[in-house]
């Protein structure tokens, strides 16, 4: 069973142009205006046709100039400490100065990463779950519906009134 994926074509544009980016700056880091032209272009185009990019391209972008971050070519990396346990990584970009702050939490998970979130399991739980229901339903009787006993006048009502049209319908 293949997965088809809506708006693949455009995936794989944005794909191209964030991996073109990583290839012109690790060629050359001083070609930093032509890194940022690919991420602009990818910004725009994610948002004309209103894709979802994953967090870790999210992260690598700056929100205020759309210029690559990487650590120690486009952007300088800080570890701090906020009150005792919370730790954060400070990104700032060294082109317009905007930072971002991201927390160090191992035990956190985005929503992304987790299983129930995978579109191609979704279908398999759903049908793991009727599955589950209806033998819920085979094993417990609806309360709502009560068995009725059979009415044995109607039966004989049913049986006697036959004969009568047939015998009404053969005088006429």
């Amino acid at each position: 069973m293949s997965f088809q994926m809506k708006d693949k074509d455009a995936y794989q544009r944005l794909n191209y142009l964030y991996q073109a980016a990583h290839c012109v700056l690790s060629q050359n880091p001083e070609n930093v205006e032509l890194a940022r032209f690919y991420c602009f272009t990818q910004k725009t185009i994610a948002r004309r046709l209103v894709l979802r990019q994953d967090p870790s391209v999210k992260r690598t972008l700056c929100k205020k100039c759309c210029s690559l971050l990487v650590p120690g070519v486009t952007a300088s990396t800080r570890q701090r400490r906020k009150k005792h346990k919370a730790r954060f990584t400070v990104v700032r970009c060294l082109s317009c100065g905007q930072s971002k702050t991201l927390l160090n939490d191992p035990d956190h998970r985005l929503w992304v990463d987790r299983p129930e979130a995978q579109q191609q399991q979704q279908p398999q739980q759903q049908q793991q779950q009727q599955q589950q229901k209806q033998k819920q339903h085979q094993k417990q009787p609806d309360p709502s519906v009560k068995k009725q006993p059979k009415d044995k006048k109607r039966d004989r009502s049913a049986a006697s009134s036959k004969p009568e049209d047939a015998q009404g319908s053969a005088a006429t």
